[in-house]
C-alpha cells in the first residue's frame, strides 16, 4: 500500500510542463487555456478505455490548474492600484519590464493577465529599486525578530559552550493546534478525515511530547518511522456547521549549537548506505541538472573539505538568493530549478536549492521542517540538517543564514550548525507517506505543516479549511 501511495504522489507532482500525452491538451495548458484543458481531460476520463495510471494523471493535473488559478488571482488594475501608491507615474513599460524579468510574477490564464496573489510585496524584495522606493515612502520595516536574535543568540552559544553537550537552556512550550473545515465542505453525515502536524521528538533537541488534550476520542499518532508527524482524527460532518479538530500537547525543546567552522570531522565512509542515500538525486526535486552542476562547480570550485564546501554553498545562498513568497509546492516541477532560474525564494525553496548542492558535491544532506515559535513571531519554517563523520546529523537553515551580530561572529553564523529552542519539528524529510495512509492526493506535496484533510468525494484543499497555532510558553 505504501509504494502504490508513494507512486500517487510523484504523479501529484509531474510537470504541467510535461507532455500528458494529448497534444490538444498540452497545447490548451501551454497558451493558458486552462477551462479548454479541464474540459478536454474530463471527456478523455469520461470516454473510458484509459490506463488507470493516464486518469488519474489527468485528474490530477486538472486539479493542479485549479491550484494555479488561485495562486494568481490577481488582476491587473489590482497590481496598478497597489503599485501606484509607490510608483505614481508608473508606466506600461516599466510594468512590462517587471513582468518579462520575472520579477512581477505573471502568467497570462483565460486570455487575461493574472498576477501572483503576492506578486507587488515580492517585487519590493528581489527588485532593488521597488524595494528601496517601498522602504522611502513606507519607512523601513519591522525588525523584531532580528531583534530577539541580536539578543537571544550570543546567550544561546555562550550557554552551549558550559555544557558537555550541545544543548543547553530547555524551553517547554505548550501549543494548542485547531483545524476548521468550512460547513458543507462535505455533505453532512460524509466522514472527513484530517492529520493535524504534531511536534516530534528529534534526537537531544526536542523531547517526547505529552500530548494533554484531543478533540475526539479516537485518535492516531504517526510512528516515528514515518517523517510526517501527525495526529490524526475524524468525524461526520453536519449540515452549515464548521467541522473541528483540535488537541493541545506540551514538549520540551533544546537551544543546539555546534561550531561547524571550528569542527574536526573524520572523512565519509562513502559506502554506507546512509552516505549513498543522503548524496542521491531524488524526484522530484533533488536532480542533478546541468544548472545545478555549474552552480556547484562556481561556488566550491577546488575545495575539499565537506564543512568548508558547505559553508560556502549557504553564504552563496544568503547573499544570492532573497526570500520571497512561494508558489504552491505542489504546482512547481522543479523547486531548486526555479529558484536558480529567479534568483529568489521562501525559506524551503532555500533548503531544497541547498540540499540539492550539498549532495551534489558529495555532502549528506536532508529535509527537515515544522514552525519557528518565537515569542514575537511564529511561522511555518523549513530548513535542512547536514550529516559530517564524527559530529552526526546537524542543523543548517540557509534561510536565516548569517545574522547581524557583528560583536560576536559565533552568534552571527549560528544557524550553520545550530537550532534554538523556539524550532518546533514536525518532518524528518519531505513527500512521505502519512499514517493512517491518506487516499487522496495531498495539498501539500512536499511539505506537511498545516495539515492535509479528505473525505471519500477527494481531497479538501487549502481554501476549504483553516488552521490556527497558539502557543503558551510554560517556562523561560
Amino acid at each position: 500500500m505504501r509504494s502504490l501511495l508513494s507512486a500517487l504522489i510523484l504523479l501529484m507532482t509531474i510537470s504541467l510542463a510535461a507532455q500528458t500525452g494529448f497534444p490538444d491538451i498540452d497545447q490548451a495548458i501551454a497558451e493558458g487555456e486552462y477551462r479548454t484543458a479541464q474540459d478536454l481531460m474530463a471527456s478523455r476520463i469520461a470516454e473510458g478505455g484509459l490506463e488507470e495510471t493516464t486518469a488519474y494523471q489527468l485528474q490530477l493535473q486538472s486539479a493542479l490548474l485549479d491550484r494555479i488559478k488561485l495562486d494568481f488571482s490577481r488582476d491587473e488594475a489590482y497590481i496598478r492600484e497597489t503599485l501606484g501608491a509607490y510608483f505614481p507615474n508608473l508606466t506600461d513599460a516599466q510594468l512590462q519590464a517587471w513582468e518579462e524579468s520575472g520579477e512581477l510574477e505573471m502568467r497570462v490564464i483565460e486570455g487575461k493577465k493574472r498576477y501572483f496573489r503576492n506578486a507587488v510585496w515580492n517585487l519590493f524584495r528581489v527588485n532593488a529599486e521597488a524595494k528601496a522606493r517601498k522602504e522611502e515612502v513606507d519607512g523601513p520595516g519591522s525588525q523584531t525578530l532580528d531583534s530577539f536574535l541580536q539578543v537571544y543568540l550570543p546567550r544561546a552559544v555562550e550557554a552551549v559552550k558550559g555544557e558537555d553537550a550541545p544543548i543547553a537552556r530547555p524551553r517547554t512550550l505548550k501549543l494548542t493546534y485547531t483545524l476548521r473545515v468550512k460547513p458543507d465542505a462535505v455533505p453532512h453525515g460524509e466522514m472527513v478525515r484530517a492529520w493535524l502536524p504534531y511536534p516530534r521528538p528529534s534526537r537531544d533537541r526536542l523531547a517526547a511530547p505529552q500530548l494533554l488534550n484531543a478533540s475526539e476520542p479516537h485518535y492516531i499518532i504517526s510512528p516515528l518511522s514515518y517523517p510526517h508527524t501527525s495526529i490524526y482524527m475524524e468525524k461526520p460532518a453536519l449540515a452549515g456547521e464548521w467541522t473541528e479538530f483540535q488537541y493541545e500537547v506540551s514538549y520540551t525543546a533544546y537551544d543546539h549549537w555546534q561550531d561547524l567552522r571550528n569542527a574536526k570531522v573524520e572523512p565519509y565512509d562513502t559506502s554506507s548506505m546512509l552516505y549513498q542515500y543522503y548524496t542521491q538525486e531524488r524526484a522530484q526535486h533533488i536532480r542533478f541538472t546541468p544548472e545545478v552542476q555549474q552552480l556547484a562547480q562556481d561556488i566550491v570550485g577546488n575545495e575539499q573539505d565537506p564543512v568548508q564546501k558547505a559553508w560556502l554553498i549557504y553564504q552563496w545562498i544568503g547573499e544570492n538568493i532573497p526570500w520571497a513568497s512561494a508558489l504552491e509546492y505542489s504546482t512547481m516541477p522543479n523547486i531548486p530549478a526555479y529558484c536558480i532560474e529567479n534568483q529568489r525564494g521562501d525559506c524551503g525553496m532555500k533548503a531544497l536549492l541547498f540540499i540539492t548542492l550539498c549532495r551534489y558535491v558529495g555532502i549528506p544532506a536532508k529535509w527537515q521542517s515544522g514552525w519557528f515559535l518565537y515569542p514575537v513571531s511564529k511561522n511555518l519554517h523549513d530548513w535542512s540538517e547536514l550529516y559530517f563523520e564524527g559530529l552526526g546529523w546537524v542543523p543548517v537553515d540557509p534561510d536565516f543564514n548569517l545574522q547581524a551580530i557583528e560583536d560576536h561572529p559565533e552568534a552571527q553564523r549560528f544557524f550553520f550548525g545550530g537550532a534554538d529552542a523556539y524550532r518546533l519539528i514536525v518532518n524528518d524529510d519531505f513527500s512521505g507517506d502519512f499514517f493512517p495512509a491518506k487516499v487522496h492526493p495531498r495539498s501539500e506535496t512536499v511539505d506537511f505543516q498545516r495539515g492535509e484533510v479528505e473525505w471519500r468525494g477527494g481531497n479538501l484543499y487549502f481554501n476549504q479549511w483553516r488552521y490556527n497555532m497558539e502557543v503558551e510558553f510554560v517556562e523561560e
